[in-house]
């Protein structure tokens, strides 16, 4: 599979979700997504309203965006009725069903820590028109199944930027809203609520690292995390820690939910590695959803060219 650099690839036309539908092969092109009249009205439109309401839109000119060079995108009908999201129930037809009542407006995100310029920011303020960008990842569960999502968002490091990490900061947690009244599956215990998710400072400043607010040019749906996620492609899709409230800057390794309740089954790291079994299942073949036959998995998702770099010398399979 070829993956391609954001200098390698040329910027595209706005492409409309009938034409991401129809082809086989996508290739997203990379430009900079400037404050012109196209990535203002997408912008609008992924800030606009709960997640999943409205018409179909277009997508902004690429920034960087990685090519699924060869690989169709997963359906949105798929996308959005199949997930993994325990707030909402365990069943991956839970979330769908039950993430309407998610009250996405007003929306606010608090950045503190180890940080110059903390403080807590209303979403319209903190993801403007011209720093949405389109992004095409591959999305690859630690269940080995797996899908080729079109986001769009706002790359996480210019978020940062704007507060200034310490000189101290080493890693940066994240934590999902924690409100039982409309997550019902935050009522039982399958979880300690609220989830909380972390990367590296580097891991967290990558040019791959995404905060998404929409997808296939919608707004982003509640099932998938409206009305702001992280999105970390080279990553088991557990990773990607959804409805985000707040971001903080640290200097000592932070206790992660998964890790937390299983951690001989969920590493801090949780890199995508088909050389390292899950306890219950192999980790060296995916099913694409809307696929019937098993692919092989690779390493870091596909993304290795981009990424590997950060963990050379580390042992990946005690840093699981």
């Amino acid at each position: 599979m070829l993956i391609a650099r954001a200098p390698d690839i040329r910027s595209s036309e706005i492409t409309p979700e009938s034409m991401y539908l129809d082809r086989r092969t996508f290739l997203v092109a990379a430009g900079i997504a400037g404050a012109g009249a196209a990535a203002a009205l997408a912008a609008r439109t992924l800030l606009r309203g709960s997640g999943g309401a409205g018409k179909a839109g277009v997508v902004t000119q690429s920034d960087g965006a990685i090519a699924a060079g060869g690989e169709e995108l997963t359906s949105y009908e798929d996308i959005t009725t199949y997930n993994n999201y325990y707030e909402f129930g365990t069943g991956k037809s839970d979330p769908s069903r039950h993430a309407g009542q998610l009250k996405t407006r007003p929306w606010t995100v608090e950045v503190g820590g180890m940080v110059k310029r903390p403080g807590r920011w209303h979403l319209e303020d903190l993801v403007k028109p011209h720093t949405v960008v389109d992004r095409v990842y591959r999305l690859r569960c630690v269940e080995a199944w797996s899908m080729v999502i079109p986001w769009q968002g706002i790359p996480l490091r210019d978020i940062l930027a704007r507060f200034e990490p310490l000189p101290g900061a080493r890693y940066v947690r994240f934590t999902t809203l924690h409100r039982p009244s409309e997550m019902p599956g935050q009522r039982r215990g399958v979880l300690d609520w609220p989830y909380v998710e972390a990367l590296r400072l580097d891991e967290a400043q990558h040019p791959l690292t995404l905060m998404a607010t929409g997808l296939y040019g919608r707004a982003l749906p509640n099932q998938n995390g409206a009305p702001i996620r992280l999105v970390v492609p080279w990553k088991y899709g557990f990773k990607s820690i959804k409805s985000i409230v707040r971001i903080e800057l640290m200097s000592t390794v932070p206790e992660t939910t998964w890790n937390r309740a299983l951690p001989g089954e969920y590493g801090f790291y949780a890199n995508v590695n088909p050389a390292v079994d899950h306890p219950r299942w192999t980790q060296s073949r995916e099913r694409r959803i809307g696929e019937w036959r098993r692919r092989e998995t690779l390493m870091f998702n596909g993304y290795a060219d981009q990424v590997a770099s950060m963990y050379a010398g580390m042992d990946l399979r005690r840093f699981y």
